[in-house]
């Protein structure tokens, strides 16, 4: 008897279909929250999950008794319960690597955007009212050269790094993140304590993990280090900001402006001020959002849990422990 995979990300009808030469698939289109009564009863056959976006909780995993693997088309992995899934040897899989570059395209373009004022001014003309030329109400301020702190330097941080030293010669700052001896030699990158780095930095870029210690990282205290002519950009994870204070500091001129591609609340609420303000850019959540990507993401997601459910190691693991625990 094939093993059931339950689908509820985006696959093409090629991915659904290689699945499908291997395991029994059913697919949840538009699935939500994994309170959907439909998908809680079909937990109960699954060997392993494929998508996004949904909060796989212990309750879930409760109902869930032949689970082996979970494959989530993401790299970011904050909707599981890792260390609930190690325990019950269930594999959690993502998709790093893939979606590297195109995050880091993402980020800079919101540091472009921000510091030149694009979408404002594109505005601006779009309502027509560009009757003359433009005075410095209207200015920005340069990206080259500028001095570029980086929350955290791992592989999207290294890649927003290398665009900024190698394309526009930014002196290059890092914290949160273990000495990067390669990255300080190629891009003359200097490690800083978190504090210092604020103080010292142009354009704060934030590239961690959302943890436990992460979550609301960057507080009122963070933009009060800050200096009152940074920008401020996050493609990490909503939560890692505290959002209040982010608005508190864009209002009162604590910090210039902010380029955000995630929130506290995704979608953002209505009732947020932050993509009404002149000095904020707000992208819907495009990090890793072109064609070439998103498949690449779901390809890599569909590798990783065949690999699973026949018992080999998948390419991406996060817990590996699980693994260790079942294959020694």
């Amino acid at each position: 008897m094939k093993k059931r995979i339950l689908a509820y990300g985006r696959l093409n009808d090629a991915q659904l279909a290689e699945l499908s030469r291997d395991f029994e698939v059913e697919v949840f289109q538009g699935l939500e929250s994994g309170d959907d009564p439909a998908f809680r009863a079909a937990l109960a056959d699954a060997h392993g999950l494929i998508g996004s976006s949904v909060s796989i909780t212990p309750e879930l995993l409760d109902a869930a008794p032949q689970l082996e693997a979970i494959a989530t088309i993401s790299v970011g992995y904050d909707n599981y319960p890792v260390d609930e899934l190690t325990r019950r040897g269930i594999l959690l899989c993502n998709t790093p690597d893939v979606l590297t570059e195109t995050t880091a395209d993402t980020g800079f373009a919101l540091i472009m955007a921000t510091c030149r004022r694009v979408v404002e001014l594109a505005d601006f003309v779009r309502r027509g009212d560009w009757q003359a030329s433009i005075g410095p109400e209207h200015f920005g301020t340069d990206v080259h050269g500028k001095t570029l702190g980086m929350i955290g330097l791992g592989r999207i941080g290294a890649a927003v790094a290398r665009r900024g030293a190698l394309g526009f010669g930014m002196p290059v700052r890092y914290a949160l993140s273990s000495p990067k001896p390669a990255l300080e030699a190629e891009l003359g990158a200097e490690r800083r304590e978190l504090d210092a780095l604020l103080a010292e930095a142009d354009i704060v870029c934030v590239t961690v993990p959302l943890t436990a210690e992460t979550t609301h990282l960057i507080d009122a205290h963070a933009f009060a280090q800050m200096k009152p002519s940074a920008i401020f950009v996050n493609i990490a994870r909503g939560k890692v900001v505290d959002e209040s204070a982010l608005i508190e500091a864009l209002e009162m001129g604590r910090i210039r402006a902010a380029g955000l591609d995630v929130f506290e609340q995704e979608p953002l609420s209505p009732e947020s001020p932050l993509p009404y303000m002149s000095n904020v850019v707000a992208l819907p959540h495009i990090g890793s959002a072109t064609f070439e990507t998103r498949t690449a993401m779901a390809q890599r997601a569909v590798d990783n849990l065949t690999r699973a459910l026949n018992g080999e190691r998948p390419i991406s693991l996060v817990n590996e422990a699980a693994w260790t625990a079942r294959h020694g």
